[in-house]
């Protein structure tokens, strides 16, 4: 039995009380220093403890675990959510449905994990992904699109989240082009694509989803704390996980069908009304340099229109973008 495993039963063996640090020092055979160090990567891990001086500690619950049955329920589209497969800890998800996609899964197959060790976002940056906190899921599709339109997917992705969560929390919640959620002006959501290429023509694509969900700002890390927010930070609440990846591929389904229908049309003018990127100064970072202006609007492509300050306009397909910016 690890360290972990042999705290966790005292208080397996207190259920509902507290235990004094000197009784679990004295079980564990270790300071008790170490005993407090161990419980809050028990709390890293999604355990809550609560502490009161001379009592010692209480274990409230155990991590926020996906209810599989409940989660099924959510799913009523026809293509996702047919294919899922859930993990405790995994490296990425993006990695497993890339394994997922060599093995022959189908479009619309799902890759949820309770956390991940290596989680990853646009430019190799590290996602933070605590245990049972927050929604982590890689999904595949094959749109069979040329390569010029890929960057369509992304913003239609985006619109079915913002659409989601805005319906499951009430949150304010914005686009950032191309691939970020905001809630007061801080992200809350990101999205990750990656593209299969065969002859200029994407045959798929593995798309992942990062929501900072049941996080509270004291446990995000201090970098992050002042551009990062959480769904329960910004409504006040714990939010239900199922619900909002239910809620999330419902709306995926239905933009998705229409966007085979209808072309991108229908996502542009959804991604306009929700986005808070047009319309202000920016400026984008691309391996090209940076481009600083006006954001006016995006092409049929997908792509971000600037205006510079001398008039020009740039089209940007992809990039690192900070906004609102001044003069």
């Amino acid at each position: 039995m690890g360290a972990n495993e042999k705290l966790l039963a005292c208080f397996e063996e207190a259920p509902g009380a507290y235990v004094s640090g000197e009784r679990l020092s004295r079980e564990l055979g270790v300071s008790r220093t170490a005993v407090w160090k161990r419980i809050r990567r028990l709390e890293e891990e999604g355990y809550v403890f609560e502490s009161v001086p001379r009592l010692g500690y209480k274990l409230v619950r155990g991590p926020d675990k996906y209810r599989m049955d409940e989660l099924m329920k959510r799913f009523s589209g026809t293509a996702f959510g047919k294919s899922v497969k859930l993990y405790d800890v995994v490296e990425s998800t993006q990695n497993a449905a890339h394994e997922a996609l060599l093995a022959g899964a189908p479009e619309g197959a799902l890759v949820l994990a309770e956390g991940q060790s290596a989680g990853r976002g646009r430019f190799g940056r590290v996602w933070f992904s605590p245990p049972g906190k927050g929604i982590y899921v890689s999904f595949l599709l094959k749109p069979n699109v040329p390569l010029a339109v890929a960057p369509q997917m992304t913003l239609l992705i985006s619109v079915a989240l913002c659409r989601a969560i805005r319906k499951e929390t009430g949150a304010n919640a914005t686009i950032k082009w191309p691939n970020d959620i905001l809630i007061d002006g801080r992200k809350v959501c990101g999205i990750l694509v990656e593209t299969m290429l065969e002859a200029d023509v994407v045959k798929a694509m593995i798309a992942g989803v990062g929501i900072t969900a049941n996080v509270r700002r004291d446990e995000l890390p201090e970098e992050l704390r002042d551009r990062v927010t959480s769904l329960l930070e910004a409504t006040g609440a714990p939010v239900s996980r199922e619900a909002i990846v239910g809620s999330f591929f419902e709306q995926l389904e239905w933009l998705y069908d229409a966007y085979r229908k209808e072309g991108f049309g229908p996502v542009r003018t959804l991604w306009e009304a929700l986005t808070s990127t047009l319309h202000g100064r920016v400026r984008v970072a691309t391996p090209q340099g940076v481009s600083e202006g006006v954001a006016e609007g995006i092409t049929e492509e997908g792509a971000l229109l600037v205006r510079d300050d001398e008039g020009r306009v740039h089209t940007m397909y992809s990039g690192d973008l900070t906004a609102p910016i001044s003069r």
